[in-house]
C-alpha cells in the first residue's frame, strides 16, 4: 500500500486512483468518528464526504508532515462542531423509535439515547477524548498523538469527562424519581 506521502504527491498530480486509494484508506475511520459525533447516520455520511471534499479542495496548499489522519480528524471535528451549532438538541425521531419493539429493545433504545445525550452534554474537548477512548478504542498515548496534546492532558480530560458523565447520570436519576412521584 502506498504511504500517505506518495498518495498525496500522486493526488497533487491528478492521479484518480490515488484519490480512490486515499479515500478507501481513511473513509471508515472518519465515518466512525463522525457517527459518534453526529447521531444521524445520513448526516454523518454527509460530514464524512464533506471532510474529504474539504481536504481535496485545499490539497494544493497541504504540506505533508506525517499526520494526514490527524488533519482529516481535525476537519471532521470542525464539521461536527458546526453541525452541533446548528442543531443544539439531540432528539430521537418517531421513525427511529418505531424501529424498536416495545420490550427490551425500547429500553436499549432509551439507554442509547441517554448515553448519546450524556456524551453530547460534554464540552467538545472532553467529548473528543471520550469518543476516541471508549468508542474508537484508542489507547491514551494514541489519543495524545491524534489530538496533539500531552498524555497527562488526555488523562485529565478523561477524568473530568467521567465525573461529568457521573453527574449527568445522577441528575437524570433524580429527574426520573421526581417523575415517578407524580
Amino acid at each position: 500500500m502506498l504511504t500517505d506521502f506518495l498518495l498525496i504527491q500522486k493526488m497533487k498530480q491528478g492521479n484518480e486512483q490515488a484519490f480512490d486509494t486515499f479515500v478507501r484508506k481513511y473513509y471508515n475511520e472518519i465515518l466512525k468518528y463522525c457517527s459518534y459525533h453526529c447521531y444521524d447516520t445520513e448526516y454523518a455520511q454527509d460530514l464524512t464526504q464533506e471532510t474529504f471534499v474539504n481536504f481535496f479542495a485545499k490539497l494544493s496548499d497541504y504540506h505533508f508532515q506525517g499526520k494526514t489522519k490527524n488533519y482529516l480528524y481535525t476537519i471532521a471535528g470542525n464539521l461536527c462542531k458546526n453541525y452541533y451549532k446548528k442543531n443544539k438538541e439531540v432528539l430521537i425521531s418517531d421513525e427511529e423509535l418505531s424501529k424498536y419493539e416495545w420490550s427490551n429493545d425500547i429500553e436499549q433504545a432509551l439507554n442509547k439515547v441517554f448515553i448519546e445525550s450524556a456524551v453530547h452534554s460534554l464540552p467538545r474537548e472532553l467529548k473528543e477524548v471520550v469518543v476516541l477512548y471508549y468508542l474508537e478504542g484508542f489507547k491514551i498515548a494514541e489519543i495524545a498523538d491524534e489530538l496533539q496534546i500531552s498524555i497527562s492532558l488526555v488523562k485529565y480530560r478523561l477524568t473530568n469527562a467521567r465525573k461529568q458523565l457521573e453527574l449527568f447520570g445522577r441528575e437524570e436519576g433524580t429527574h426520573e424519581k421526581e417523575c415517578e412521584k407524580v
